[in-house]
C-alpha cells in the first residue's frame, strides 16, 4: 500500500497542527519512529514495528502516512514545530560557541545521537526523508540567523554579513567529523569552530558582495586618417 490510498483532499502530514486525539496519535507515532530509528536504523524500520510500539493500527498508519517514509518525514516535521530558540548571551562570540556546543552535546552522546544520526542516514536512502531533513535544518538555521542579526545591531558584525552562511560555518566542521571522517567531537572543537567563524565574520569573509555591473560594450576606436 502507498500514498495513493490517502484522501487526495487531506492535508499532508505535518502541514497543520491538529489537536486532541489526532495530536496524541501523531506524537505516539513520532515516538515509535524515533525509538525504532535509534534501535535498528532506517533500513530495518517497519510499519509493524511502529504499530506495535505506538498502539496505532497498521491500517491507520498506511492511510495517514503511506508507509515508513511518510512516518519518518512527519517525525522530522513534528520536531521542527518545537519552540527551540538560539542562545542570546549578549555577545556574538558566546552565542556562536553556544550553538557549536549544542551540536556536540546533541551528537556527542551515543544515546542522544542515535535517532538524529539515523535521520541523517535515512536521508541518503529516502527522498522524502531527505526533503524533510533539509526542511528541518533550513528552519533551524533560519532561527539561528537571529544571533547574527543581533550582532549587527550591536556593531559586532558588518551590516552586509550573510547570517545564513555564518551559522552554517559554525556547525560545518563538526558535522564533517561526525558524519564524514567519523572523528570524535568535544567542547574544545566546538569552541574552535565558533572562533573560526567569528574571525571570518570580523574579516568580512561572510559579507555579501554587491553584484558586479554588467559588462559594457567597448566603444569603437575611430580609425586614423
Amino acid at each position: 500500500m502507498n500514498d495513493s490510498t490517502e484522501d487526495p483532499g487531506a492535508p499532508a502530514p505535518g502541514s497543520r497542527r491538529p489537536g486532541g486525539r489526532t495530536a496524541r496519535t501523531r506524537a505516539a507515532v513520532r515516538d515509535a519512529v524515533l525509538t525504532g530509528l535509534a534501535e535498528q536504523g532506517y533500513p530495518s524500520l517497519t510499519v509493524e514495528y511502529v504499530a506495535e510500539h505506538s498502539g496505532v493500527h497498521k491500517t491507520t498508519l498506511y492511510r495517514r502516512w503511506g508507509g515508513v517514509e511518510g512516518m519518518v518525514a512527519d517525525a522530522l516535521a513534528l520536531a521542527g514545530e518545537d519552540a527551540w530558540a538560539p542562545p542570546d548571551t549578549g555577545r556574538l562570540s558566546d552565542d556562536l560557541r553556544a550553538l557549536a556546543r549544542e551540536v556536540v552535546e546533541g551528537f556527542g552522546d551515543p544515546a542522544r545521537a542515535a535517532a538524529p544520526t539515523a535521520f541523517v542516514g535515512a536521508a541518503f536512502q529516502s527522498p522524502r526523508a531527505a526533503d524533510a531533513l533539509h526542511s528541518f535544518y533550513a528552519e533551524r538555521f533560519r532561527r539561528c540567523e537571529e544571533v547574527v542579526a543581533r550582532a549587527v545591531d550591536r556593531g559586532e558584525a558588518p551590516a552586509s554579513t550573510d547570517a545564513g552562511a555564518v551559522v552554517r560555518a559554525v556547525s560545518a566542521p563538526l558535522f564533517l567529523r561526525l558524519f564524514v571522517t567519523r572523528e570524535p567531537v568535544d567542547g574544545e572543537l566546538a569552541d574552535q569552530a565558533a572562533d573560526a567563524a567569528l574571525a571570518a565574520v570580523e574579516a568580512g569573509v561572510f559579507s555579501r558582495r554587491a553584484p558586479a555591473p554588467p559588462d559594457r560594450p567597448s566603444e569603437a576606436v575611430p580609425a586614423a586618417d
